[in-house]
């Protein structure tokens, strides 16, 4: 997911065992096109079938409240796709939809770290952060060029789209 969303705790019992979740729900029941003339995004119709809901555990959950108090939880491993025929645990979006980026912070009940599953939020005890400029349209292709550049510089798994005669010799 390009940008990264990024979060931070406090309040935390330094003692507690939590879990971060992330899952992406739809902001509306429209799909959208970009306009380029315009430079903007319109509406262009009813939203298709929403995509299965699936959460993403954060992998180095459970965290101690001690823990999430002095770092910065990354989702920059979590993997999209458009298609909801996916095993492998992406989250699947509709490409031209809307959609809100949700974190979930989960109390463990339980100190077993090995058996963390979570497919039910309302079966835990738990805190939703919702967070409205993180709002962002689903593209299979980008709209615009300089943020097909930005996304390439700045993703580290995107190393084979870079032009290599822009690397230094440290990056070759």
């Amino acid at each position: 997911m390009f940008p990264t969303c990024r979060v931070s705790f406090r309040g935390l019992k330094s003692e507690g065992r939590y879990a971060v979740l992330m899952d992406i729900v739809p902001v509306d029941n429209k799909r959208y096109r970009y306009a380029y003339h315009r430079s903007c995004w319109l509406e262009a119709g009813k939203a298709d079938p929403p995509a299965p809901a699936r959460l993403y555990v954060h992998p180095d959950s459970p965290f101690t409240g001690e823990t999430l108090r002095k770092q910065v939880v990354s989702f920059e491993k979590v993997k999209l796709t458009n298609n909801d025929m996916d095993k492998h645990g992406q989250i699947v979006l509709n490409s031209m939809h809307r959609y809100q980026p949700r974190i979930h912070l989960v109390r463990c009940r339980h100190t077993d770290d090995n058996g963390l599953h979570i497919s039910d939020l309302q079966k835990e005890e738990h805190k939703t952060f919702i967070f409205p400029e993180a709002i962002f349209t689903a593209v299979t292709a980008y709209q615009n060029q300089l943020i097909t550049k930005l996304k390439i510089d700045s993703n580290p798994f995107a190393k084979g789209f870079r032009d290599s005669s822009r690397l230094t010799d440290y990056e070759r």
